[in-house]
């Protein structure tokens, strides 16, 4: 059906014609943007916003960084795309980048489209290899939105898509915060955490476990960073029972944590690492799924049955050989963990004695998180969990009015700027960022 739209404005355009996930159509009302420069985004309105939510928490590179719209123009006048089948240079070169920053032993790289299309993969990839079907993934976790990924996702947005066949038996992780098991420590949460993962194992039959999936730091769900040592516990048990370890780096590789790949900063080798965002900082659509060998063994003279149109896509690929160049070459992974020791972590522990607002501030690189409740004692949070709430939606609203785009999740806004950002202008976006806070203090209650 032909619809006059010439008269709307862009956003009434946007609103009438484009189906938005996660959201209920009616109540969305998005920015609508024309341009974007490092860390910043330029509205229809010419309206400039500090970028503080890396988009998807993946633009680490920045926004329109030169050599990475160069070698995507360079690429696309070459060859735009190829079926998997064939090989490309740009394929072969950005799986060897990822290998070299990888775990000792990684042997391949399969490409996706994504991240949840890594996780589909890594876990099919699993429960070939062992020829069992479970796969434990903890609450508070996300891994993506198709089938088997929704499914291993921990939080509420599972909910309305799982039917329990997907063979996923869900686990608590460690979150001393809002702590499962009464711990009154990080070491005491470590050991719990792992007593319960043992249990559990244990409890639904360790012969019947592919796979144990864990973001590395979960992202979404509150960028609980793992005490030390619980990784470590987590591989231990998978080397006991003959599970496979799947790392979900999809959001936490690539310099977000202020590491290559946040595994790395706990001490661990995975046998699967899913990653996309950050690997070309979303430009081009880019996933994968970085194997060991003994996985690699198992498909070396069995067929693998699975695979994409687009996997290894030549404009995704150069753009992930820029990326990673890029990022080498201007010392951006060490910037990012600059960044988080030196300015963030110190200036948002001092923010929450000036806003009472603020319960707990964690995180590391340029991943961090802010709790907000509205008792310090009660930890109640300033929204449920899976819901928001006026106080929440108040908060975002004030963040935009002083120029900061800002990532929140029910209770939580998580401060997630491109690893190239520099000192001042993260402190920049801290002062916009108190400034909103201010407008949401009354809501305290303790």
């Amino acid at each position: 059906m032909t619809v006059d739209r010439s008269s709307l404005s862009d956003l009434e355009r946007e609103k009438a014609s484009v189906f938005h996930s996660w959201s209920a159509q009616n109540a969305i009302n998005p920015l609508m943007v024309k341009s974007a420069q490092g860390v910043y985004v330029t509205d229809m309105d010419d309206n400039t916003y500090l970028d503080f939510s890396s988009q998807l928490v993946n633009v680490n590179i920045g926004h329109q960084h030169p050599a990475m719209v160069a070698a995507i123009q360079e690429q696309a006048a070459r060859l735009c795309t190829v079926a998997p089948q064939h090989g490309n240079v740009q394929r072969t070169r950005a799986a060897e980048l990822i290998l070299e920053h990888s775990f000792e032993g990684a042997a391949k790289v399969f490409f996706t489209n994504g991240g949840t299309e890594a996780n589909e993969h890594a876990v099919r990839m699993a429960r070939l290899h062992t020829g069992r079907h479970k796969v434990l993934a903890r609450y508070r976790s996300y891994h993506g939105a198709t089938s088997t990924s929704i499914n291993l996702t921990g939080d509420p947005r599972r909910w309305p898509n799982d039917h329990a066949t997907a063979g996923v038996v869900h686990f608590f992780g460690p979150f001393l915060y809002r702590s499962q098991f009464h711990a009154t420590s990080e070491e005491e949460e470590c050991e719990r955490a792992l007593a319960h993962l043992r249990s559990t194992i244990e409890f639904e039959g360790p012969s019947t476990i592919a796979a144990i999936i864990l973001e590395t730091v979960p992202g979404t769900a509150g960028i609980m960073v793992p005490p030390l040592g619980y990784l470590r516990g987590v591989r231990e048990l998978c080397d006991r029972y003959g599970i496979v370890y799947i790392a979900d780096e999809v959001m936490a590789g690539f310099g977000r944590t202020g590491a290559w790949f946040a595994y790395q900063q706990h001490d661990l080798v995975p046998d699967l690492v899913t990653f996309a965002k950050g690997v070309n900082s979303g430009y081009v659509p880019l996933g994968g799924v970085v194997i060991n060998q003994a996985i690699c063994d198992t498909f070396a003279d069995r067929v693998y049955p699975g695979g994409l149109t687009y996997s290894g896509h030549p404009l995704a690929c150069a753009s992930a050989v820029a990326a990673i160049e890029t990022m080498r070459a201007e010392g951006v992974v060490e910037n990012a963990w600059h960044i988080g020791e030196d300015i963030l972590r110190p200036e948002l522990t001092a923010m929450t004695a000036r806003h009472q607002i603020i319960g707990d501030v964690r995180g590391t690189g340029v991943f961090f998180a802010l709790e907000m409740v509205t008792n310090r004692q009660t930890k109640e949070p300033l929204a449920p969990y899976g819901a928001s709430s006026a106080a929440m939606n108040e908060l975002v609203a004030a963040c935009r009015r002083e120029g900061v785009l800002i990532f929140n999740n029910f209770n939580r806004i998580h401060v997630v700027p491109p690893c190239t950002i520099t000192d001042d202008e993260v402190r920049e976006g801290l002062a916009r960022l108190e400034r909103a806070l201010e407008t949401v203090d009354h809501y305290y209650e303790g």
